[in-house]
C-alpha cells in the first residue's frame, strides 16, 4: 500500500508515544503493540518465574493467558489514546500467521500476510491496532509481528519506537546499520535481550523491501 507506515510501538511507552508518533506520519499507519513490561510485571506478581531465549518469551498456558490479558490492557489504553479513528484488532482473530517454535513453546514465528481486516480498516480511514497474538493462539514477538505485517502489506516503511534511542555499537548511538551489519553483528552475538528481536525484525523487514528504523538508527538493506 503505498505511503503506508507500520508504527511498533514498545509496551513501556505505547499509549504515551502514539499521539506523537501519528502527528509526525500524518497518512495512512498499523500500529502493532508490545506489552512486555507488562507481561513480566504480572508475571512476577503470579510468581511465574519469566524465562527468555534471544528476546523471546517462553511460553506455556499459564504465561500465555497473562501475555493475552496484558495484550489486551495496553491494545485499549493505546486506542484511547488515538481517539475515534483507532480501530482494535487482535492478531489471532484477523489471520496474523505464524509457524510455531516448539523449544519456546507456544511461541510463533510471524511470517508475512497482509490480513484483511487490516486491509479493510485503512480503507476506511481507520487506524487498526494490533494485539500481537498470533493464531494457534501463539505468543509472537511484538517486533517480528510488526515486520511480517509491513511486508506482507507492502508498507513502505517501519518504524520502532520504544524507551532507547537506538542502536549502540561499541557504546555509541549508530545512525546507519546495513542489514549485513547488523546480521553479522547479530551472529556474532554482539547484542543480547529485547534488542536483538529488533534488529531480526528489522533486517526482515528491509530485506523485504520495507525501509525500517529503529528510534534513530536507519537498518538499510
Amino acid at each position: 500500500m503505498s505511503g503506508l507506515v507500520v508504527l511498533k510501538l514498545g509496551g513501556r511507552v505505547a499509549a504515551d508515544a502514539v499521539r506523537d508518533a501519528l502527528a509526525r506520519i500524518g497518512g495512512p499507519v498499523v500500529v502493532v503493540h508490545g506489552a512486555g513490561p507488562q507481561i513480566t510485571d504480572e508475571m512476577t506478581r503470579l510468581g511465574i518465574e519469566p524465562v527468555f531465549v534471544r528476546g523471546r518469551r517462553v511460553t506455556t498456558p499459564e504465561v500465555l493467558e497473562v501475555v493475552r490479558a496484558s495484550f489486551e490492557a495496553v491494545n485499549r489504553e493505546v486506542c484511547a489514546a488515538i481517539g475515534p479513528a483507532a480501530q482494535s484488532l487482535r492478531g489471532e482473530e484477523i489471520g496474523l500467521r505464524a509457524r510455531r517454535v516448539p523449544a519456546l513453546g507456544l511461541v510463533g514465528e510471524p511470517e508475512p500476510c497482509a490480513p484483511a481486516a487490516i486491509r479493510e480498516s485503512l480503507e476506511a480511514g481507520r487506524v487498526p491496532v494490533v494485539s500481537p497474538l498470533a493464531e494457534g493462539p501463539l505468543n509472537v514477538n511484538a517486533d517480528e509481528a510488526a515486520a511480517a505485517l509491513a511486508v506482507g502489506l507492502g508498507a513502505e516503511r517501519i518504524l520502532f519506537v520504544s524507551d532507547v534511542p537506538g542502536v549502540l555499537v561499541e557504546g555509541a548511538l549508530a545512525r546507519v546499520l546495513p542489514a549485513d551489519e547488523a546480521e553479522a553483528a547479530l551472529d556474532a552475538g554482539a547484542f543480547e535481550g529485547g534488542i536483538v528481536p529488533k534488529l531480526v525484525a528489522a533486517v526482515r523487514a528491509a530485506r523485504g523491501g520495507v525501509q525500517a528504523t529503529i528510534g534513530a538508527t536507519e537498518v538499510p538493506a
